[in-house]
């Protein structure tokens, strides 16, 4: 069982729901290494998260967006925390209703997503900020 660890920093983005599946990939060619194991995401952030889902149409991420807006409304009379703007405390809330780590497994060298499944950062503050994410892979090398 062989351990990997590195921190990236993903390309800034706007407001909203965000496929990254390419970009982790591209800083983790050492993910070619690995036979069978799990890759664990984590961003670094209270006011973004990570999911799992659709990677072929964008209205996806779009309704995600509406829908995210919603239920968790921008709304100075329903929070006291609000030091950095309105997006503030409703960052906190979405990010905490879809996490803020993902577990994939690996196999052959690769992610093992479903054939419509792709990664997307979830951002939510009004305005573009630079995300950390801790990649851990854990599992079996191909042998040497």
């Amino acid at each position: 069982m062989e351990i990997f660890q590195k921190t990236i920093s993903l390309k800034q983005r706007t407001r909203g729901f965000h496929l990254i599946t390419e970009e982790i990939l591209q800083h983790i060619p050492e993910l070619k290494l690995y036979k069978a194991g799990m890759v664990n995401l984590l961003i670094q952030h209270t006011s973004a998260g990570l999911t799992i889902n659709e990677n072929a149409d964008a209205t996806v991420r779009n309704d995600f967006e509406t829908y995210f807006n919603r239920i968790v409304p921008e709304n100075p009379s329903l929070y006291q925390h609000t030091a950095e703007g309105l997006d503030d405390m409703t960052s906190h809330i979405k990010t905490s209703m879809l996490g803020s780590s993902l577990n994939i497994p690996v196999t052959n060298g690769d992610f093992n997503l479903g054939t419509w499944q792709g990664i997307y950062l979830c951002e939510f503050r009004n305005r573009s900020h630079s995300r950390n994410i801790v990649i851990t892979i854990i599992g079996e090398k191909y042998e040497k």
